[in-house]
């Protein structure tokens, strides 16, 4: 018995290599078919209108750019499938630069051909795209596009899409769908012919997109051509006659190709608009640029292969160039194409050649081809390209989009469309940019907040100290942030702040854990700064955690990092060090607060109501000397002085004098909290004291959240004034005598 591994043939060597190449040429033809028939419908895109005359030379550019970039793309792309050809985004923008050049010549009122100055600008646009492209490729930089919002690339491919409809209008009626131009859309048989445009784009729509079989498009133009002819037999019209009615194209001259890189139509070329044409040259970079890096990763999911996106840009660029010098316009890989390669079968890169051979076999036909082909074909097929572009950007981008973002896209749309690419570019920038701040400033920038009541560092302590740190928990208050925080959510975070200080008056330690912030822009400085002088005036000590270098940076330079603001390393860190703060305190302050107590039991006659009183109060230490308040500042609290001494301060020629001092369980300033005017006088310490704040705002909460404890307070002040006017009259008295 023979061994069959041992046993083998030239042919049965040679087979899997044949099928491969078999597929790859049978899927190439697929993709032809789609080449062909999109070809067409380019050239008749650009060349329309006044460049009508020389669309025998359209058709060399597209599928000489179709047969190049099939090759370059099909030997150098990380995809061996990919199919590369002009886009129906590029040809929309290439056809908008076309007619752009015709405008400037026709308004600079130059004679001559506009052959070569349109081909020439078609080149160096093409040329310059494919540098751009590898210099996107060669710095890594082309992914940046990624980051252009996708409302403003939307509404760029949503404009090309209604660019191709207005083409398709114009292909079939040899008329621009302007204002001025709506009176000559009035004729019978312009109307017929878009009827049957429309008609063509519908079947397309409702046979073609939804099944996407390689050889049903040809098929159905195929059919739209032959009804068209039986249509005009029916009626007795005959050929010549539906040709001269303009439903059929004139046949162009046999295809000719021809570079344009010559002196002489180089020296006259209209250098002088170039600066007006940048800004469309601009628009077919950056059309073909994200065309390039859309259909890539299209491909990539739809075949679940991985592209090299920079290899991808290099030899779409490299393609390009060359494309650009043979006088072509531009292109990249088609994704519909590479797919229905991928679907064929063909998995190497001679489905990009054979596509290329196919391309340079129509430069003979499609003259003759195209003669017979009735308007409302090609301009059917154009108008259903335009359609389902427009269908894509506007209609099933509003189901991911916010209604802000869909809003801008349409916007942009508009602005492209009646302004031209340049503004769309900077005011779709513009938009992009502030739409992009307003989302970004409504995420909330705050993930968690904690006290220290039920949030603890991991540090075993004695029960005595855990009975401190769940009754003064609450002294430590603790903010997770997130996101990026710029103008808008840092004020969002300052009036968070600002109310949480508000509601617990008993916090003493603020920290912001920024783990999760990925960056902090200069102009949240000025948010934090106010959150600063809030705590400051509140003696709350601000913890940062986990700050980044930048982040420091950042803040540093805005001196919000300094006095009243400590930096440390890790949130279970800076959470042990405001414990012991805590502890230590609470240790030194038994028998202060039990002093305290005592005191505003006596005055209010409950001891409910002195916890009350002094929940809403903050204690204050001063050194000798200190100010605690100046003389002409807003009377916005008032002072409980439980340990030391303080005078009172006023004004008398070129020095102050001391009109009375205060000390331990005595109030000053009242007065001035009750009746809302400035101070009448400085508050100065004499020795080191103890007082205890209670501001208006704590004041106000107490008035409309407990009137009894309201009452007997301002009782206790009628009683402290009673007593210094009693005092001041027996002065009176005495200096009377």
């Amino acid at each position: 018995m023979t061994d069959p591994a041992i046993i083998f043939s030239p042919a049965s060597r040679f087979n899997p290599a044949l099928k491969r190449a078999l597929n790859d040429i049978l899927g190439g033809t697929a993709a032809s078919v789609l080449t062909v028939t999109f070809g067409l419908s380019y050239s008749l895109l650009i060349f329309a209108g006044p460049l009508s005359p020389y669309l025998s030379y359209g058709i060399t550019a597209t599928f000489v750019s179709s047969a190049v970039l099939a090759v370059v793309i099909g030997l150098g792309s990380s995809l061996p499938f990919a199919i590369g050809a002009p886009d129906s985004s590029t040809a929309a923008v290439t056809g908008i630069l076309a007619a752009s050049v015709v405008e400037r010549l026709e308004t600079a009122n130059l004679s001559g051909p506009l052959l070569s100055p349109v081909l020439i600008t078609l080149g160096l646009s093409t040329v310059l795209t494919g540098l751009v492209l590898c210099g996107l490729g060669l710095t890594r930089l082309g992914r940046a596009i990624r980051y252009v919002p996708y409302p403003v690339v939307g509404g760029f491919l949503g404009a090309t899409g209604l660019l191709i409809a207005l083409g398709a209008v114009r292909v079939i009626t040899n008329h621009p769908l302007q204002f001025t131009t709506l009176p000559q859309f009035t004729n019978g048989t312009t109307l017929l012919e878009l009827g049957a445009a429309c008609a063509m784009a519908l079947v397309l729509y409702l046979t073609w997109h939804r099944s996407r079989s390689p050889f049903g498009l040809p098929i159905i133009l195929v059919g739209g051509v032959l009804t068209a002819h039986l249509a005009f037999w029916i009626t007795g019209v005959s050929f010549d006659h539906a040709r001269a009615l303009g439903w059929t194209f004139q046949p162009p001259p046999q295809a000719v190709f021809v570079l344009p890189w010559h002196t002489d139509d180089l020296a006259r070329y209209p250098w002088f608009a170039v600066p007006d044409l940048l800004g469309n040259v601009v628009a077919v970079i950056f059309v073909t640029a994200s065309s390039t890096l859309f259909n890539t990763t299209g491909i990539e999911v739809a075949v679940h292969r991985e592209a090299n996106l920079e290899r991808e840009l290099n030899v779409t660029g490299a393609a390009n160039i060359l494309t650009g010098m043979l006088g072509g316009y531009a292109g990249c890989s088609s994704i519909s194409r590479s797919i229905l390669n991928f679907s064929s079968g063909g998995r190497g890169r001679l489905s990009g050649l054979t596509v290329a051979a196919l391309s340079l076999l129509m430069l003979a036909i499609a003259p003759d081809l195209l003669g017979f082909i009735p308007k409302f074909v090609i301009g059917g097929l154009l108008l259903y390209l335009g359609a389902d572009q427009l269908h894509k950007w506007i209609i099933e981008s509003r189901k991911r989009l916010s209604k802000l973002e869909y809003l801008s896209l349409i916007a942009i749309i508009a602005i492209i469309v009646t302004w031209g690419f340049v503004p769309g570019i900077l005011i779709g920038v513009i938009i992009g940019c502030a739409t992009f701040a307003f989302s970004a400033a409504r995420v909330e920038s705050i993930k968690y907040s904690f006290d220290g009541s039920e949030y603890r560092s991991s540090l075993d302590r004695s029960r005595d100290d855990q009975d401190v740190l769940l009754a003064h928990g609450g002294n430590i208050q603790g903010l997770n942030l997130q996101s990026y925080l710029f103008f808008g959510s840092a004020n969002r975070l300052y009036q968070h702040v600002k109310q949480l200080l508000q509601e617990r008056p008993e916090c003493r330690y603020l920290l912001f854990d920024f783990k999760l912030v990925t960056g902090v822009d200069s102009s949240a400085a000025y948010s934090f700064a106010q959150i600063k002088r809030s705590a400051h005036d509140l003696g709350v000590v601000l913890i940062l955690v986990h700050l980044s270098a930048a982040a420091e940076k950042v803040l540093r330079a805005s001196d919000f990092v300094g006095e009243g603001v400590t930096i440390i390393g890790e949130l279970d860190h800076a959470l042990e060090w405001c414990e012991n703060e805590i502890i230590a305190q609470h240790q030194g302050r038994v028998q202060e607060e039990a002093s305290l107590r005592d005191w505003f039991t006596g005055i209010l006659d409950s001891e409910a109501d002195a916890d009350a009183l002094i929940h809403r109060c903050q204690r204050l230490e001063v050194e000798a000397g200190d100010i605690i308040v100046q003389a002409g500042d807003p009377a916005d609290s008032m002072h409980f002085i439980l340990d030391g001494r303080v005078g009172i301060m006023v004004p008398a020629d070129d020095r102050t004098t001391r009109v009375r001092s205060l000390g331990r369980y005595t109030t000053i300033g009242e007065m001035g909290l009750v009746s809302n005017t400035p101070r009448s006088a400085t508050i100065q310490a004499e020795v080191a004291s103890v007082l205890y704040v209670l501001n208006s705002l704590q004041f106000d909460a107490i008035r409309n959240e407990d009137p009894a404890l309201s009452h007997k307070l301002l009782t206790y002040f009628v009683s402290v004034m009673a007593e210094r006017l009693t005092f001041a009259n027996r002065t009176i008295a005495v200096l009377r005598r």
